[in-house]
């Protein structure tokens, strides 16, 4: 099992991870949280796969532990499923100091920590993330959150968790393209902070893709060990940590419009497409750059164009991305390959023949 720290300036934690469940009980007990009543949420996904396995862990080790669940999607993250929560909250009379355990992929991880953070002006949690995009991405940091009349994540906190455990053979129970999905997080972190990880990625992407357990837990304590980087030199995205955003003011502008019929990461690979069409255009990557992300992307089955939308009305539904301030698009460009800033001087016209570059029109 590896173990390393998130120092971030409100709290500091860990992050496990592990082929197994194995230890998730002791992290409890590290963290000081038995003895507490205790709120397992999860969605219909991961209540059929790992409540079982979850609850058996706990035992009789807490107060009381109940659990909740929420039809697994998107569609579902909003303030009426928040509303769920409390009420289950509520009835079971959790108090403040009660801990909530969000045991699925991000959509459990964003909600659960926001249930956490608003309850009782906020009450422990922790992550146990079950897919490949919540593990190096959305369970780290401390983001939480839901969607709020089409804009994605209009409405959250900054609250972390008492610790995040990773077990990788959760990874196995995945469908394809959920795994695919968080490729496009993986992939982003290298093309953003790390070059050497990037090239790893290239050198390996044939084991990953298999799911071989060595070149599964490079990505997770690769990914994760990035993050946790920007994460402690800015917790609240009032500086560096906007990097992470890279693609995502494209893609969550794609992800809105089409109802989220497509996967977070999905949207974000076409998002990245978008991006890397700036950064050639103003000459930080060449046209072989370009290519071999493209081809990256693809090689894990992930979109890089969409169709049946506008350049127009996804150039209008980017003014509603939460970077967005005075009506001034703020954008993550490349410095170069491995190194990436937050841009607030990009023109219309630069805007306009990056979206086309991802919409073939």
């Amino acid at each position: 099992m590896k173990i390393f720290e998130v120092n971030a300036k409100s709290a500091s934690y860990p992050i496990y991870i592990n082929d197994s469940f194995e230890g998730l009980l002791s992290a409890f007990e590290k963290a000081g949280l038995f003895g507490r009543k205790a709120l397992v949420i999860c969605d219909s996904n991961t209540e059929r796969l790992y409540l079982d396995s979850i609850l058996e862990i706990l035992g009789d080790n807490f107060l009381t532990v109940c659990h909740t669940s929420f039809e697994a999607g998107e569609k579902r993250k909003n303030l009426e499923t928040i509303y769920d929560f409390y009420k289950v909250m509520a009835e079971n009379k959790l108090d403040r100091k009660s801990v909530v355990i969000a045991l699925g992929g991000g959509v459990v991880g964003d909600m659960a920590g926001f249930a956490a953070a608003t309850y009782m002006r906020g009450i422990k949690y922790v992550q146990i993330p079950t897919t490949l995009l919540a593990q190096v991405d959305s369970s780290v940091g401390g983001k939480t959150g839901v969607d709020f009349m089409g804009g994605k994540n209009l409405v959250g906190a900054f609250y972390q968790p008492e610790f995040v455990f990773m077990n990788t053979k959760t990874l196995y129970t995945l469908p394809e393209r959920e795994f695919s999905a968080g490729m496009a997080e993986v992939i982003k972190h290298g093309y953003i902070i790390d070059k050497d990880y990037l090239n790893m990625l290239f050198e390996k992407k044939a084991e990953i893709k298999e799911l071989r357990t060595s070149a599964i837990t490079d990505i997770l304590y690769g990914s994760c060990k990035a993050k946790a980087y920007v994460v402690s030199q800015d917790e609240k995205e009032t500086g560096l940590r906007a990097i992470l955003n890279y693609g995502h003011t494209f893609g969550h502008a794609v992800e809105s419009l089409l109802g989220f019929k497509l996967l977070h990461g999905e949207c974000v690979s076409i998002g990245m497409m978008a991006a890397l069409a700036l950064d050639l255009e103003r000459g930080v990557i060449t046209e072989d750059d370009y290519k071999a992300a493209e081809g990256l992307l693809k090689y894990f089955d992930l979109p890089v164009s969409v169709r049946g939308l506008s350049a127009r009305d996804i150039h209008s539904q980017m003014f509603m991305d939460k970077k967005t301030k005075n009506n001034i698009i703020t954008l993550v460009l490349l410095k170069t390959i491995g190194e990436a800033y937050s841009d607030s001087s990009v023109g219309s016209e630069e805007i306009d023949r990056a979206i086309l570059k991802i919409t073939g029109e």
